[in-house]
């Protein structure tokens, strides 16, 4: 069974720097590197938001308001993918989530709740 696990959230200061990882398990190490592997948010009230995608080659998309403070990256050694979060402000408190899929399957993590205080 597939499971992605995502930490490293919690309570943080604006300005502060994040970094949340997500572990995949379940896949072999052949099929997990062929994933694409992403991050979204949930803000309340809000609707769920692409942040960044990763590539099995390692190219990244990072969705357009995103792009200046997030950085996307994965170790495959480690089943991981990882989200850097650089001067977090009250504005990007939201559960963030990450997920995993190739062209047949499609798989997500529970969350991991920010809040971000001013």
């Amino acid at each position: 069974q597939v499971h992605l696990s995502e930490s490293g959230g919690g309570l943080v200061q604006a300005g502060d720097s994040l970094r949340l990882p997500c572990v995949v398990s379940g896949l072999t190490f052949d099929t997990y590197v062929s994933y694409v592997l992403g991050w979204y948010r949930q803000a309340p009230g809000k609707e769920r938001e692409l942040i960044a995608t990763i590539g099995s080659g390692g190219g990244t998309y990072l969705s357009p308001p995103m792009k200046g403070r997030f950085t996307i990256s994965r170790d495959n050694r480690k089943f991981s993918v990882y989200l850097q979060i650089n001067n977090v402000t009250p504005e990007d408190t939201a559960v963030y989530t990450c997920r995993a899929q190739d062209g047949d399957h499609d798989y997500w993590g529970q969350g991991t709740q920010v809040t971000v205080s001013s």
